[in-house]
């Protein structure tokens, strides 16, 4: 069925999920002579970009997936790409490979990830019939038949060009509402995100409104209980204070019986029945001073602990300003440490500076001891060719008798130079040829000029004299104030 050996690339991609509108089939009959080949034209919109790996393929109608191909044909890649233009393209099928069969089939413009991208109007493959025998018209008829084939053409043509538009239009308002819905879920993933924090802003605001009106419902609970404590202790004085008062009463009642009794004892014991009626009336009498005694008794017992009860109220109230009071000083003490680490911090911004300036100076001090070791190996070249001019001139012939000359000997100017403004050049005093040997032992670091009879031991204290050793570590410092402000810094270590 194929005429290549590769397979072109398919999916199980349903028809639902194709779009055919971005290949335009043209020119397609409804029906193809079996036997030949046939051509297939076809137009790419600016809606696809062509790939290598695109195909047409003939499929028979009524297909679900492009693995249903009858035969295909690879689509050539345009020559010319632009994004905004159409592009005409054709390819043929040969007889061979064509259905055989009068079924119903439709070209496919399939791309290389097997979807579906256009299809064409059925076709059939079938032979002429009887249905399209000649038939003998007039020349009216045939001008009709021409002119409503000319208007069917114009009007299919018409047809075709409102097609693409609407083709277009459907196109661009799908690309709309793509960008449309990909801006509505951009749009809903920050209403999410927004309404997501708004909840947990709200259960927040929501805890703290809880905890605030715990704490006031308590505190207006503390309040209540204390007033209510206070108004329970004002009636417990009035009912003491009452109960007293009955008290002095009845105490003056007893008295006022008790000298009645006196005097009735006093008299004749024709009254001993009054008399046994006060003592009764006496008995009812301590009898209620007894139940008042004891319901004094109670009254006052629930005083003492209802005392008891304002005093665990007062220490917890002092608890509460002690914790109040624990938690200041822990706050001055947190305030102490942050002070003392603000200093620390100074400190140690102060020990970097100083450390920086060590560092400094430490560069400095090797600066100049490869000064002073140039100076040294230069000292070392300058002795060397000393000593070599010293050695070449003991060893020149002259040197002793020039030297040996005293200055009573020297000849005088000759006559006729005096008249010269710059002597007379061809006569030379002995005295230039005085030779001013320098001295060969000098300091390098203070430049001290030594005699030559010094002895090298005297020579070497004295230069060993400028050298200072510092007693930490392995440095060596020729300047006195370089050498105190490093054996400074290793102190501060």
């Amino acid at each position: 069925m194929d005429e290549t050996l590769d397979e072109p690339p398919t999916s199980a991609v349903f028809l639902d999920n194709c779009h055919f509108s971005q290949v335009i089939f043209n020119n397609v009959e409804k029906f193809y002579v079996p036997g030949g080949d046939i051509t297939c034209y076809y137009t790419l919109t600016q809606h696809i970009t062509p790939r290598r790996k695109d195909w047409v393929g003939i499929f028979r109608v009524g297909w679900k997936t492009t693995r249903e191909y009858y035969t295909f044909m690879w689509a050539p890649f345009p020559s010319d790409l632009s994004g905004d233009s159409v592009v005409q393209q054709q390819i043929q099928f040969r007889a061979y490979y064509l259905p055989k069969d009068d079924e119903y089939y439709q070209f496919c413009y399939v791309d290389e990830e097997g979807v579906v991208r256009g299809a064409s109007v059925p076709f059939q493959f079938r032979a002429e019939t009887e249905d399209d025998i000649l038939v003998v018209t007039t020349q009216g008829e045939v001008e009709e038949i021409e002119q409503q084939n000319k208007d069917l053409l114009k009007e299919n043509k018409e047809l075709k060009e409102s097609c693409l538009c609407l083709q277009k239009q459907n196109l661009s308002l799908q690309e709309e509402l793509r960008l449309a819905q990909e801006k509505m879920k951009e749009l809903e993933g920050e209403v999410c995100f927004l309404q997501t924090g708004n909840l947990e802003l709200r259960r927040a605001q929501e805890l703290q409104a809880g905890e605030m009106s715990s704490a006031q419902m308590n505190l207006a609970s503390i309040r209540e209980q204390n007033i209510k404590l206070g108004k329970e202790n004002q009636e417990l004085q009035k009912g003491l204070e009452s109960l007293r008062s009955s008290c002095d009463k009845l105490k003056l009642e007893g008295n006022f019986l008790k000298e009645e009794n006196k005097r009735l004892t006093e008299q004749n014991g024709c009254r001993e029945r009054e008399l046994q009626q006060f003592k009764e009336h006496n008995q009812e009498v301590s009898s209620e001073k007894e139940q008042l005694e004891s319901r004094l008794k109670t009254t006052l017992d629930h005083m003492d602990q209802l005392q008891s009860q304002v005093l665990d109220r007062e220490k917890e109230m002092e608890n509460l300003v002690r914790m109040d009071h624990d938690k200041t000083e822990q706050l001055e003490h947190l305030k102490e440490e942050n002070r003392q680490l603000r200093v620390t911090l100074a400190e140690r911004h102060q020990n970097h500076n100083l450390a920086k300036e060590l560092e400094e100076k430490n560069h400095l001090f090797q600066i100049l001891q490869r000064k002073k070791d140039e100076i040294e190996e230069k000292n070392l070249r300058l002795k060397q060719e000393n000593n070599e001019l010293l050695m070449h001139l003991s060893e020149s012939p002259g040197y002793s008798a020039r030297v040996a000359v005293p200055s009573a000997q020297v000849p005088a100017q000759s006559p006729g130079s005096e008249d010269l403004l710059f002597g007379n050049p061809y006569n030379k005093s002995l005295e230039t040829y005085d030779v001013n040997v320098p001295s060969v032992k000098k300091c390098p670091l203070c430049e001290e000029v030594f005699s030559d009879d010094i002895g090298p031991r005297q020579y070497e204290d004295h230069v060993q004299s400028h050298i200072l050793d510092c007693p930490y570590c392995d440095e060596i410092f020729e300047d006195k104030q370089v050498y105190d402000d490093h054996v400074y810094c290793h102190s501060l270590e």
